[in-house]
């Protein structure tokens, strides 16, 4: 009979610490992994509301505060309030833009009638577009809307058919602080 070879006895009760380092670096790559794993599904999808968006209040001149997302980014101009399936009646999007132009929108792939409105450097309303159909084309020829004057420094997104109901006409001013 050839005798037994040991096998060395594993002690699950004592970590050296090259072990507890290494379970650490581990730790950290699976959590990092998730973390990468969770925002690729969270940006891959569409967006489904403000949360965690920057909101400026908008005063209007009856006296109503409108709570403002920021679009201030390209990416952010881009996606607008597509995909949004309704927006409270007291909410918006307000586009910054870095120059004066006659900014064009259209809104493919927008599921809410909308008001758009322009405003100058001074926050005043230059043009108004009230209750902005939805598209439902799958193509790129949806309506464009856009201001007749070149001086719109900001755009704000609202509810379609709440611009009366606010007293927002062209030449009343809006108050709002710029982040």
């Amino acid at each position: 009979m050839s005798p037994v070879q040991r096998q060395p006895r594993l002690d699950c009760d004592q970590v050296r610490p090259y072990d507890a380092a290494r379970m650490k670096r581990f730790s950290l790559a699976t959590a990092l992994l998730h973390t990468l794993v969770w925002s690729c599904s969270v940006t891959a999808a569409p967006p489904t509301g403000n949360a965690g968006s920057r909101l400026v209040p908008i005063q209007t001149p009856a006296g109503v505060t409108i709570q403002a997302e920021i679009a201030d980014t390209p990416q952010k101009r881009a996606a607008g309030l597509m995909f949004r399936d309704h927006l409270k009646k007291d909410h918006g999007m307000l586009f910054i833009f870095d120059q004066p132009q006659a900014w064009t929108f259209w809104m493919k792939n927008t599921k809410i009638s909308l008001d758009l409105i322009w405003l100058d450097a001074k926050k005043r309303v230059i043009h108004i577009e009230q209750n902005v159909p939805i598209c439902t084309r799958t193509d790129d020829s949806c309506p464009q809307y856009r201001s007749n004057s070149d001086d719109a420094m900001f755009v704000l997104e609202i509810a379609g058919g709440t611009v009366e109901g606010y007293k927002i006409e062209k030449g009343s001013k809006l108050q709002f602080s710029q982040p």
